[in-house]
């Protein structure tokens, strides 16, 4: 019989965090996973006598070459979704996993405003200055 998840999003977002896992495994840091969902994180991370929080996410190339990530989550309740904004406070490091470059990209929310993005292909205008590139982004800061 074969099992078929319809739940995507969650889907992805476990194959981010399974990504991310093996990536800082690689890096040399022990990772740990939170006992509970409602940690305002997924991972913690340690290495070299220091440990940080990470939120992993899933994020696909959009048609002009970048990824973009809101810091925001969609909720729920009787009166359909709505967006609110993440506590980037208890946050130390995002990592967005790229399913096109099977890549995962580093950085501190606190360095941005509302959102971020990441250029994975080269801008059609070769502008560089004010690019934030994804490739410059694979090392843990």
């Amino acid at each position: 019989m074969e099992h078929t998840n319809s739940h995507h999003t969650k889907t992805d977002g476990d194959l981010a965090e399974y990504k991310a896992i093996v990536d800082l495994h690689q890096k040399g840091y022990i990772v740990s996973d939170p006992l509970t969902e409602h940690a305002p994180f997924d991972l913690i991370i340690w290495k070299d006598g220091e440990s940080k929080t990470v939120q992993v996410k899933y994020r696909s190339k959009d048609s002009s070459g970048k990824v973009e990530v809101h810091f925001r989550a969609t909720q729920w309740n009787t009166n359909g979704s709505y967006n609110k904004k993440i506590d980037t406070d208890p946050i130390d490091l995002y990592c967005v996993y790229c399913p096109e470059t099977d890549d995962c990209y580093y950085f501190d929310p606190d360095n941005f405003g509302e959102s971020v993005a990441l250029r994975i292909d080269k801008p059609k205008n070769n502008q560089t200055k004010g690019i934030n590139f994804a490739e410059s982004y694979k090392r843990v800061p």
